[in-house]
């Protein structure tokens, strides 16, 4: 009786060991057991909450982790000296991806990158040219022609303005490509440039637009990052008309502000995380133009909740968006300034 007894013990642990090995296996083939998560990190150049540029880029990583299941950290940089500091955080914190953004970001990457060939590294907005780094950037000329182009059709005194942050080269994407816009349909129309010295200085920036706007200029567009924010006050005092940059800013002042030219740094951030998650990130330039909805232009590639502003008519956003086609198809080239 005992011998029995002792084989049915040793008959039932087998049975048992061989269930629980079915078990993980089919927990495995279900896709059910514990992996570890990808760490990411986006490591900001500045503080949430000043420039859209960088929220839409937190909305884009968060939307990302959420749907593909990764763990991500927003590292907040008090100011651009703490960014080389806050990439070696994470680092040090063993981030699988770092994601930084903007040429404020370049020196630092290039630093943290380099002596950590072995970490991946993405940089939005810039170029960094590192095996271990992949750079996203933006056709922003694109949309910066199509802006001209609709300045140029709305304009009544002919003489149309840009208050941009910096003269640099990165900037002329901007106004190389808004004043080739403004003649391809207006071939009389003046273009006025002014630059503000910065990013963060809304009351010279609201000064330059004013000064514009005295020399006739009856549209202004803001590219001066948050300095924008004295442009549209400048719009409101005077009654000129202006356009935001990045997002949809005609909600702010209808009256206005009656164009944005869009970039989409949420989806940059997103398809970055995507491609990591999926295992096809990988080093190198990768672009968003007009044809990958990574740049546009309100009322010709989006669509917006605020109404058109009597300065443009239907008839001019049709045009618009005929060119628009036009680059899309081929049959128009807008050439980047930065590579001329």
């Amino acid at each position: 009786m005992k011998k029995l007894f002792v084989l049915l013990t040793i008959f039932a642990v087998l049975l048992v060991g061989c269930g629980s090995k079915e078990t993980q296996q089919q927990a495995s083939d279900n896709g059910t057991s514990d992996e570890k998560k990808s760490r990411i990190a986006l490591v900001l150049p500045e503080k949430i909450g000043v420039n859209p540029f960088f929220q839409q880029m937190d909305d884009g990583a968060k939307k990302a982790a959420d749907e593909f299941g990764v763990e991500l950290k927003t590292i907040e940089s008090a100011d651009h000296s703490a960014i080389e500091e806050n990439l070696r955080v994470a680092v040090a914190e063993g981030y699988d991806l770092i994601i930084t953004s903007s040429f404020e970001a370049e020196d630092a990457l290039k630093k943290v990158a380099t002596e950590n060939p072995d970490r991946q590294f993405a940089i939005i907005d810039t170029t960094v040219d590192l095996p271990n780094v992949q750079s996203v950037n933006f056709r922003e000329h694109e949309a910066a022609y199509l802006l001209g182009a609709a300045a140029g059709l709305a304009t009544k005194t002919d003489k149309v303005g840009m208050v941009a942050a910096m003269d640099i080269p990165l900037l002329k994407k901007w106004t190389v490509a808004f004043e080739q816009g403004l003649k391809s349909t207006n071939a009389d129309a003046e273009f006025l440039v002014n630059y503000v010295g910065g990013f963060t200085d809304p009351a010279k920036a609201k000064e330059l637009a004013l000064l514009q706007a005295s020399k006739g200029a009856d549209f202004i567009a803001g590219a001066a990052a948050v300095g924008d924010l004295g442009v549209f006050e400048a719009a409101k005092e005077k009654g000129f008309y202006t356009a935001g940059q990045d997002i949809d800013r005609t909600e702010v002042d209808p009256e206005h502000i009656v164009l944005s030219q869009l970039k989409g740094t949420d989806a940059a951030s997103y398809e970055t995380i995507k491609a990591f998650a999926e295992g096809t990130f990988k080093a190198g330039v990768v672009e968003y133009g007009l044809k990958e909805n990574g740049v546009g232009l309100t009322y010709v590639t989006h669509d917006s909740k605020t109404p058109l502003n009597a300065f443009l008519s239907q008839e001019m956003i049709d045009q618009v968006i005929a060119i628009k086609d036009e680059i899309l198809a081929g049959t128009l080239e807008v050439p980047n300034p930065l590579a001329q």
